[in-house]
């Protein structure tokens, strides 16, 4: 395992180069080759990415190297926990990390299964090493796509808690199409008060039109928006 230049020298206070080395991607590396491994970390490191080497799923799971941004390649077929099963614990723990499947006993079922459960891509070993390197570039791409989603969604949820139970009535209704006049109706309040409730919500929301909320909304938890 080789280990990135890091972003700051010494006139750097060590926490921030701690928490800028944490928001590189990193490429994890899992197989239970060695020379695997070395290879692997070779030739990434070469085109400057950062890398993890595991022997082991077991080996991975004791860290924290899942947290960072990038992606995973995993060997299929390993001792004990195998990258399909690892795919399959991720998926379940709500960790959507981008996997590249690189394997040499790979068939055509294994494949489909990978795949369909996500995977960016599925090589045999030995691998061209520009395909490699880009299904890696693909990868860290989908990664920083997801995670600014999860952020977008992180803030939204955050935003959401601060609208009182009335505000949040009044804006699923709003989502849902119904004008001020039914939603005083249904809840039997009147319209003064619907838009007042309306007006403070999308404030909290930070949404300046009904299209903006709509967007907001529409990445809330389902329990939110059947509320």
């Amino acid at each position: 395992m080789r280990t990135a230049q890091p972003l700051f020298r010494n006139s750097a206070h060590p926490t921030a180069r701690r928490t800028a080395e944490a928001e590189m991607p990193v490429i994890i590396i899992v197989d239970d080759d060695e020379a695997v491994r070395e290879a692997l970390a070779n030739l990434l490191e070469s085109a400057g990415f950062d890398t993890l080497c595991f022997a082991s799923t077991h080996d991975l799971l004791a860290t924290k190297a899942l947290d960072r941004p990038g992606c995973l390649i995993l060997d299929v077929r390993m001792p004990g926990t195998s990258g399909l099963d690892l795919q399959a614990h991720l998926a379940e723990s709500g960790t959507s990390k981008p996997i590249i499947f690189l394997t040499g006993h790979g068939d055509i079922p294994m494949t489909v299964q990978a795949m369909k459960a996500g995977a960016v891509d599925f090589l045999t070993k030995p691998a061209r090493d520009q395909a490699l390197l880009d299904a890696v570039a693909a990868a860290i791409k989908l990664d920083a796509a997801r995670r600014r989603q999860a952020l977008v969604v992180e803030r939204n949820v955050e935003r959401y808690e601060t609208l009182t139970p009335r505000e949040r009535e009044v804006l699923a209704n709003v989502v849902r199409g119904r004008v001020n006049k039914q939603i005083a109706f249904d809840l039997g309040i009147s319209e003064v008060t619907v838009k007042l409730h309306r007006s403070n919500g999308m404030r909290k929301m930070e949404a300046t039109t009904l299209a903006a909320l709509l967007r907001s909304w529409e990445t809330l938890p389902i329990t939110a928006n059947m509320a």
